[in-house]
């Protein structure tokens, strides 16, 4: 019995998940609360990986991870939310990284930012940057930052981000570019 990526996604969501990793010879393999637990289903082979990645990539995505040898990109699923996905090659097998995007984007304030971040968001022009390694909540903290500028301003708002995480609407009289 093969599972699918629906599946997979779901249990992610049940299980209050942030991350679904995809690896031959591994059963799919969760992070919970920071802890990497292997699921009790069947182990993958490398053919069930590459049907499970590439069955939620488009065409062009999928032309890019073969030729490339990875991808990074970001995927909605009505009723579940987004997701990230790292897409790359281990052991000549393909491999993921799943990473469950926020659907509803936190506050500065719900954050802990420091008050430098709401004085930033003030300024009438700028470029904004923010580093520091992988789930250290980067992208998490400029969504703040640019939803607490659309609830608030009339401003334009360019974000240059890749792959797109988080889904800006426009609300007041803020246009967001994306």
């Amino acid at each position: 019995m093969s599972i699918e990526m629906q599946e997979l996604l779901q249990l992610v969501v049940d299980r209050t998940a942030s991350d679904l990793h995809l690896k031959a010879k591994e059963p799919p393999i969760i992070r919970v609360a920071g802890k990497l637990i292997r699921t009790s289903l069947p182990e993958l082979t490398s053919d069930d990986v590459k049907r499970l990645i590439f069955s939620c990539l488009t065409e062009d995505q999928c032309k890019y991870a073969e030729a490339n040898l990875e991808l990074d990109c970001g995927f909605g699923v009505d009723g579940l939310g987004r997701f990230r996905v790292n897409v790359y090659k281990d052991r000549g097998s393909y491999a993921a990284a799943l990473r469950v995007v926020l659907s509803r984007i936190p506050s500065i304030d719900e954050l802990g930012l420091l008050p430098i971040c709401k004085e930033i968001i003030q300024k009438p022009r700028g470029l904004v940057l923010v580093t520091g390694p992988t789930g250290s909540g980067k992208s998490t903290t400029l969504a703040s930052m640019i939803n607490s500028i659309n609830e608030t301003e009339s401003k334009h708002i360019l974000t240059i981000e890749d792959p797109i995480e988080f889904i800006h609407h426009n609300k007041k009289l803020s246009l967001i570019h994306i």
